[in-house]
């Protein structure tokens, strides 16, 4: 990548080389690709081809499609630069949606920055299972408890054109991230962000058809076996369920009683060995029925749902 690559299969990223090494030309889009792979795969990501197309996509201000028809293109030197930078801090554990500061969930934009959760592809299941309930009613009503980066709220309330939503959550930059995305998806009129504990915000409100969650479901130790990425980078608050993992979900279970309708559902997305303790803990309160727990696309369980009788 001449004097300001992100590095060669022989030198680490970020490394000067000299003008004679490689030329300008052969710093492709193809080429950068298939180099960054490589260097991100020996660098332990789980996703080293992902990684690297996102970030110069980002860098290139393009759709991904487009890094393909254009693969032979050369990226300039200043694009070349920047893309370095991202490429030397992915390799350090930084995760992706943080460098670039944005993240697809449920086909739509979510932009994120340290201190939110980064949105993951099995939280979709929540949106699945809500979507299904409310695709008969006219008219809903919902809380999102945690909300983060608004992702369960904004992509529910997107796909379903009458649903209301109040969005909770104890961190105020993670709300001020919601609002920015529920403003990008011209939703701001239909979504409402409060600061509180789980659903101590909405106590004493009329009952609320559906709520929904992502809870902090991972054992407080288990934190330290994470992901680099999640562990040194994520937000503990939305990571740390507990002792057991389920503090949050526990608590949860019982304050939503009194808040959902007779006939109303609560979907609360799970860690996977956590399904029978969850449905253990649903069925000790008589109020509620239980549905068939929702498997993720590997066949983990994934999202309990329960209706209230």
């Amino acid at each position: 990548m001449g004097d300001a690559h992100v590095g060669t299969p022989s030198t680490p990223a970020g490394a000067a080389v000299g003008a004679a090494e490689k030329s300008e030309d052969s710093w492709s889009v193809g080429r950068l690709l298939t180099w960054t792979t490589d260097y991100l795969r020996r660098r332990g990501s789980e996703s080293p081809r992902l990684d690297a197309e996102v970030m110069l996509a980002s860098v290139l201000e393009w759709e991904r499609v487009q890094l393909y028809t254009h693969f032979e293109d050369v990226v300039g030197e200043r694009a070349r630069d920047r893309y370095r930078e991202l490429v030397k801090r992915r390799a350090e554990g930084a995760p992706v949606a943080y460098l670039v500061g944005r993240k697809e969930f449920y086909s739509l934009r979510f932009d994120v920055a340290p201190g939110v959760l980064i949105p993951r592809p099995e939280t979709e299941f929540v949106v699945v299972e809500f979507l299904e309930v409310a695709k008969a009613r006219e008219s809903v009503r919902a809380v999102d408890v945690g909300t983060g980066s608004g992702c369960l709220a904004v992509a529910c309330a997107y796909h379903h054109p009458t649903a209301e939503f109040v969005a909770v959550d104890l961190s105020p930059d993670a709300l001020d991230q919601a609002r920015k995305n529920a403003a990008r998806h011209d939703l701001t009129g239909r979504i409402e962000f409060l600061e509180g504990d789980l659903l101590a915000p909405v106590a004493g409100r009329p009952a609320f058809d559906v709520i929904v969650s992502n809870p902090p479901y991972i054992p407080t130790r288990e934190i330290e076996t994470l992901e680099a990425g999640v562990r040194d980078h994520e937000p503990l608050l939305a990571l740390d369920g507990g002792p057991d993992g389920l503090a949050v979900v526990t608590r949860l279970i019982a304050d939503a009683v009194p808040l959902l309708k007779s006939g109303g559902h609560l979907i609360l997305e799970i860690g996977s060995p956590q399904e029978a303790d969850v449905r253990d803990r649903i069925a000790a309160h008589p109020e509620y029925t239980l549905l068939p727990t929702v498997r993720d696309l590997r066949g983990h369980p994934r999202v309990i749902h329960a209706v209230r009788n």
